[in-house]
């Protein structure tokens, strides 16, 4: 599983890192995560609002930090 956080590094961007990166650690999933800060990568994107949160290439989130509840649906997949 490929997970990326697009964002140039705001607080929401490195929150919703250390909280993917938690909830790997916590489920023992294989799983690599990504921070893509490049501007010109994230608008090829189509993201308008960061933090955005991709997994396997497919847009699963936008605009906020998410939830526990939503990272451990992403991970169960």
């Amino acid at each position: 599983m490929k997970i990326e956080v697009l964002g140039a590094g705001c607080p929401k961007c490195r929150k919703s890192m250390e909280m993917i990166s938690q909830a790997i650690k916590k489920t023992g999933i294989d799983a690599e995560i990504v921070h893509v800060t490049e501007l010109n990568d994230i608008i090829d994107r189509g993201v308008m609002m960061t933090p955005a949160i991709f997994i396997n290439g497919k847009k699963v989130l936008e605009g906020r930090i998410p939830t526990e509840g939503q990272i451990k649906q992403w991970l169960a997949k």
